[in-house]
């Protein structure tokens, strides 16, 4: 825990180092609150709704931006050789990277809070649905922070990581009932619980089911145990 620690310090001090992670937060805030409150008011309803639906397709290029260069620039600069000179493990360094890109995600979330408090001043907000649609979003993010690690780990171009982390983001976030309609009875249930905007919209509902937790739990696992494959090979 002590060497995933300090991973962890170091790549979330990175993140403020460079001043791309300022404009990847001033890009989300400007986005999301605009699409937010364009039609908050002609909804005229005292909810967060229309906030989370849009946040899992707007996670689908941002987060992407936010993981590419976890490790391709250290594989292209040369400081990964670096990194495996200390008395580290590849299961800490993919951890540490991991859990620096998610509280990111937090860092980035947190602004938004203003939304829900400013809500509460002109209609009674149900706190259950926001409380778990953050929750589902941190979730959310995770998710995608591993698939955005393990297209970093795969290509030292941090271009083509933001591009194939993009599309594998967009590919479950799209996977929703409007792409099912097309297919047939017998696969939608099948590729419905493979969608993560399908599992994020439950818990945004505020209603929390062990199986969208064990969905995203998965999916982070899997990813980041693909991740940890490929810098095995790579070594």
């Amino acid at each position: 825990m002590e060497q995933i620690k300090h991973i962890f310090k170091k790549e979330f001090k990175t993140y403020f180092i460079s001043p791309i992670a300022y404009i990847v937060i001033s890009i989300f805030l400007l986005i999301i609150g605009w699409l937010f409150f364009s039609t908050f008011f002609l909804n005229r309803q005292a909810n967060m709704s229309r906030f989370f639906s849009m946040l899992p397709i707007t996670f689908s290029f941002v987060i992407p931006a936010i993981t590419m260069r976890l490790f391709s620039e250290e594989i292209n600069v040369g400081t990964y050789e670096i990194l495996l000179t200390l008395p580290v493990t590849f299961r800490d360094i993919i951890v540490g990277k991991f859990l620096a890109s998610v509280a990111f995600v937090g860092i980035m979330l947190a602004p938004t809070l203003v939304y829900a408090i400013s809500i509460t001043f002109i209609g009674n907000l149900d706190w259950g649905p926001v409380i778990g649609g953050y929750l589902g979003a941190l979730l959310l993010g995770a998710g995608y922070c591993a698939i955005g690690l393990l297209t970093s780990s795969i290509t030292r171009n941090q271009v083509v990581a933001f591009i194939i982390g993009m599309t594998v983001c967009f590919f479950l976030t799209l996977l929703t009932d409007f792409m099912l309609y097309f297919l047939p009875d017998t696969f939608v249930e099948f590729f419905q619980h493979l969608s993560a905007n399908y599992h994020f919209r439950n818990i945004a509902k505020g209603v929390v089911d062990s199986r969208d937790i064990l969905y995203f739990a998965s999916l982070s696992f899997i990813a980041l145990y693909v991740a940890n494959l490929v810098m095995q090979e790579k070594k």
